[in-house]
């Protein structure tokens, strides 16, 4: 094979380029089409089922002729087109937990792009409130950490709101030490999230640095923000916060786990169809008698599904019980079951499941 020159190289890749803003205009025609149709059709434009489908197709046919595209390149590529034919059709706001640069900012964008109209909030209760209200058409929120376990409020809004789950989305959870101090002795408070300090403890402990004052705070993403403010404090946050606001990085990857993962939810007001490769989330309230659980999930086993997660938690001083099993509750052998125990039962959603869980 003849070597290219740089010019000749940059020349092909130029020629490429215009290919694929031509190619990239006739789809985003195609998906103008589309839109019209679920307009007409009453259909939500975000349908992940639809774009899950879409991302396996190709990176099973990108394995196939051994490109060089990593599975995660395919997904950062393929998902900020998307967002950007959902936003062309029909902008819409997603609303999550700010400030900006927070980790359920990063989980929505890892979702819905760059490119997407964001709105931060202040509570998981006012993300629940703007997307029932419209002024937001999804919302992100924080369900379960590996090291903290089930979120509170979310369970709390998830039984209060009529809202659906939609997505799930599950990241790696990265804390920086960041200050505009070089010398650590000169540190004497510590911004950050409550539970941010507790995953850290070992670094705090091998730096000295769990002796001076530990100011929690609610998010990691505002800890950054204050830490600019002046050389004698600090900040555990996430790098891309610390970056945001210039403040310069110390350490890195603080955290005690390696393993430290968060599963968030994406929640809208409409449900979705079975994609082959779904989980359901439910909320049962069962009588308070011996043997009410044992019994109901009975049902489940006698029909083979997977049961995922099974967590208890009280809402008004009466137990409710988080549960995920894997299928969509339009499935032959689920619906029964639903019916059933109708009486009991919220279903959550039915939403692709991802390929990897967190098991706490």
């Amino acid at each position: 094979m003849v070597k290219m020159t740089l010019d000749e190289l940059r020349k092909k890749i130029d020629g490429i380029d215009d290919m694929l803003l031509k190619l990239y205009n006739k789809r985003m025609e195609y998906i103008h089409q589309v839109g019209e149709l679920k307009n007409t059709n009453g259909e939500p434009i975000y349908r992940p089922e639809r774009e899950s489908a879409i991302l396996n197709r190709l990176k099973q046919q990108n394995k196939s002729v051994g490109g060089k595209l990593t599975d995660g390149a395919i997904d950062a590529l393929f998902l900020e087109l998307f967002a950007v034919a959902r936003n062309l059709e029909l902008p819409e706001a997603v609303a999550y937990l700010g400030p900006e640069a927070s980790f359920t900012h990063q989980a929505a964008e890892s979702k819905f792009g760059a490119t997407s109209t964001y709105l931060p909030m202040n509570s998981i209760r006012g993300i629940f409130r703007e997307v029932e209200k419209g002024t937001a058409k999804f919302g992100v929120i924080p369900i379960e950490n590996s090291s903290n376990g089930i979120v509170s409020d979310t369970i709390n809004c998830l039984d209060e709101y009529p809202l659906k789950i939609v997505a799930e989305v599950i990241i790696d959870i990265h804390l920086a030490f960041a200050t505009l101090s070089e010398n650590i002795k000169e540190i004497k408070t510590i911004y950050s999230k409550d539970i941010a300090f507790g995953q850290c403890r070992n670094f705090l402990q091998d730096l000295g640095l769990d002796e001076i004052e530990h100011v929690p705070i609610e998010s990691t993403a505002k800890a950054a923000k204050l830490a600019l403010k002046d050389k004698t404090t600090a900040a555990i946050c996430p790098a891309v916060a610390a970056k945001l606001y210039n403040l310069p990085i110390r350490f890195d990857n603080i955290e005690d786990s390696s393993n430290n993962r968060t599963r968030f939810f994406i929640i809208s007001n409409f449900e979705n169809q079975p994609s082959g490769n779904d989980k359901t989330s439910l909320l049962v309230k069962l009588l308070n008698k011996p043997g009410s659980l044992v019994e109901f999930l009975n049902d489940f086993e006698e029909a083979c599904v997977n049961l995922t997660k099974i967590k208890s938690h009280i809402i008004e001083g009466k137990s409710i019980f988080f549960i995920e099993f894997n299928g969509h509750q339009k499935d032959a052998h689920i619906q029964p079951i639903l019916e059933k125990h109708k009486d009991v039962i919220k279903v959550l959603g039915s939403y692709v499941k991802q390929t990897e869980d967190i098991y706490i």
